[in-house]
């Protein structure tokens, strides 16, 4: 299936005005998420591989979970090509319906800081 010139089948996920704020901020209240969310932001899409997304210490099965709350929330929109997800940030969707929320949280995460248990975050 092609999904605007990319393959694969988008996963579940709210319409962009269905997006709630109560359920955006329950999923980015885990510092796991809030991570994500900083790495999505880069505009880039990812796959779920732990490494990419620097938890490389997190289980696989933990990554998705974080990534299945984010998607349900409407923070993030995943695409399945056979057994490979991709995740991009709803950045547009997200500033339309709340703006200036994204950028409010980017700016008070610090700057080249991991979770401080991956191996990327040791000196």
């Amino acid at each position: 299936m092609s999904v605007d010139g990319e393959e694969g089948e988008w996963l579940p996920q709210p319409d962009a005005d269905d997006i709630e704020l109560v359920k955006v901020l329950h999923a980015l209240g885990d510092p796991v998420r809030l991570w994500l969310l900083k790495v999505y932001a880069t505009g880039e899409q990812f796959s779920c591989a732990p490494d990419a997304l620097g938890v490389a210490h997190l289980h696989k099965s933990t990554v998705s979970h974080h990534m299945r709350i984010m998607r349900e929330a409407g923070i993030t929109s995943t695409r399945a090509v056979g057994r490979n997800r991709f995740v991009r940030l709803r950045r547009d969707d997200l500033d339309v319906r709340f703006p200036g929320l994204l950028d409010a949280l980017l700016k008070s995460l610090p700057a080249g800081q991991g979770l401080g248990a991956g191996p990327r975050d040791r000196p």
